[in-house]
C-alpha cells in the first residue's frame, strides 16, 4: 500500500523529449518493463549515481558515456539489475547500447543504460534487443505515465510530478518520474529518477541545480537503511522554452528555477517514502537546535533507521523511550539528555530529557494512529536544522523481501 500517494491530474510534456514503454518479457507476467527516453540533440544532461562500491554494469557504462559524449537516449529496464554479473553484464549492456545506436543512427556512447531489479541474475540482453525496434517506433511526447509504470519494481504506484512556472514572460515546464520502494537510504538508493525541463541552461548551471536538488530531496529519505547498486538521478534541460539561457547564480531566474526543481525533486523523493515497501506510516523527522547540520542529520537518521522505532510506529505504540534511545545512539558531541525535547506533531512527549508533565499515553496513541506523523527533536545546542522523511517497518515489508524472487 502507499500512504497518501496520488497520480497528478495534469502531466506536462517537455518539448524536446519523447518517451516510450513496452513489455520485453522481463517479468513472469506481462507488464511494461522497458523504457526509452529520446532527447533533443541540443539537450544538456547531468546525472548522479549510487555510491555503492559494487555498482552495476549500466552505472559504470552510463558514467563513461556521459563523460564521453552528449547523450541522445536513456534506455531503462526493470526486472533485472545487471549487477554482480561481471564482464558478461558489461558486454550485454554495451550490446543494448550498440543495437539502439544502429536503429537511431547515433553513436553507441550517446546511449545511457539504466537497470533495476534482481541482483546477480544473467542479464536478458537478447530479449531487450529483440524489442528495441518497437520501442523506438512507439516514441511519443505524451508517454510520461507509461514510462513511470515501466521502471517500477516493488512500487505499488507510478511516481510522477509535473509543474509549470513563469520566468518573466516565459512558461517553463518541469516533469519527472521516479521509482523506488525499498533499499532506500541517503547517498542515493535503489531508485531511478528522470527529471526534464524545457528551460535553457548551460552545463555548469545544470550540474549545480542537480547537486542542490538531490541533496535536499533524494539524500534526505530512508526506508530501510540499505543503499543499492543501481540508483541514478538524471536531470535534462532541452532548452526549448522561449527564455534566455540561465547561468549559475545569474539572479532571480536561477533562484526561481532552483526552488521549482527542488520542489519537484522533493515531491518525487517523498513519493518514494510514501510508497515504501509495506509502509503504513509516512514519517517526517525534524531535528532542530543542533550544533551542526551534520549532527542534525545523524540524529534524524538514527531515529529513521532504528527497527525498534519503526516497528513501534507500525503498532501505533507511543513508546517514546525508543526515540530517546535512538537519539542517544547518534554519534554527535555536545548534547545532554537534560536539554533534549521531543514532539509528536504538536504534542510534547519529552521535555528536558524526561516525560513531559502534560503528556498522556492516550494523546500519544491518538497521534500514532495517524498515517502521517511528524517527529520533532530539539537538541538545544545550536541553530542548525534538518528534515528527512521515512516510513515504519511492517510485516508486509518482510513478506515483500522474503518473496522478492518467487
Amino acid at each position: 500500500m502507499s500512504v497518501g500517494l496520488k497520480i497528478p491530474s495534469s502531466i506536462f510534456s517537455i518539448e524536446g523529449i519523447r518517451l516510450s514503454a513496452i513489455s520485453a518479457g522481463l517479468y513472469n507476467k506481462k507488464r511494461l518493463d522497458l523504457v526509452l527516453f529520446e532527447l533533443d540533440k541540443d539537450s544538456v544532461v547531468s546525472a548522479v549515481f549510487t555510491k555503492n562500491k559494487f555498482c552495476a554494469a549500466p552505472v559504470k557504462i552510463a558514467k563513461q558515456h556521459l563523460g564521453a559524449s552528449r547523450p541522445y537516449y536513456c534506455l531503462v529496464n526493470a526486472g533485472n539489475a545487471n549487477a554482480g554479473t561481471g564482464q558478461e553484464g558489461l558486454d550485454s549492456a554495451l550490446k543494448n547500447c550498440q543495437k539502439l545506436a544502429s536503429l537511431t543512427q547515433c553513436d553507441f556512447n550517446q546511449v545511457l543504460p539504466f537497470s533495476t531489479g534482481v541482483i546477480g541474475e544473467e542479464f536478458p540482453e537478447n530479449k531487450i534487443n529483440t524489442v528495441l525496434p518497437e520501442l523506438v517506433k512507439k516514441l511519443s511526447s505524451e508517454a510520461w505515465l507509461d514510462a513511470a509504470k515501466g521502471i517500477m519494481t516493488t512500487d505499488t504506484m507510478p511516481k510522477v510530478v509535473s509543474k509549470q512556472l513563469r520566468l518573466g514572460d516565459s512558461v517553463i515546464n518541469i516533469t519527472g518520474i521516479a521509482k523506488g520502494s525499498g533499499m532506500i537510504k541517503p547517498n542515493m538508493a535503489t531508485m531511478l529518477s528522470f527529471i526534464a525541463t524545457d528551460a535553457r541552461l548551460d552545463k555548469q548551471a545544470l550540474n549545480k541545480l542537480l547537486e542542490v536538488a538531490v541533496n535536499k530531496s533524494f539524500n534526505r529519505i530512508s526506508v530501510d537503511g540499505d543503499t543499492s547498486t543501481n540508483d541514478a538521478c538524471v536531470l535534462i534541460a532541452t532548452g526549448k522554452a522561449d527564455a534566455a539561457t540561465i547561468e549559475v547564480n545569474s539572479g532571480e531566474a536561477f533562484t526561481v528555477l532552483e526552488n521549482a526543481l527542488v520542489n519537484v525533486f522533493t515531491e518525487l523523493a517523498q513519493a518514494i517514502v510514501r510508497d515504501g515497501e509495506g509502509a503504513t506510516k509516512y514519517i517526517e523527522i525534524e531535528v532542530d537546535e543542533g550544533e551542526t547540520n551534520e549532527d542534525c542529520l545523524a540524529v534524524a537518521y538514527q531515529i529513521a533507521n532504528s527497527p525498534l522505532v519503526k516497528t513501534a510506529f507500525t503498532a501505533s505504540d507511543p513508546n517514546w523511550g525508543r526515540i530517546l534511545a535512538a537519539i542517544g545512539n547518534a554519534e554527535i558531541n555536545n548534547v545532554e539528555i537534560s536539554d533534549v525535547s521531543i514532539y509528536l506533531d504538536e504534542l510534547c512527549i519529552v521535555r528536558n530529557g524526561a516525560c513531559c508533565e502534560e503528556y498522556t499515553e492516550e494523546a500519544g496513541k491518538e497521534i500514532m494512529m495517524q498515517e502521517e506523523i511528524k517527529i520533532s527533536v530539539k537538541l538545544a545546542v545550536g541553530s542548525a536544522k534538518e528534515t528527512i522523511w521515512t516510513t515504519d517497518l511492517s510485516h508486509e515489508y518482510i513478506t515483500i523481501n522474503a518473496e522478492y524472487r518467487t
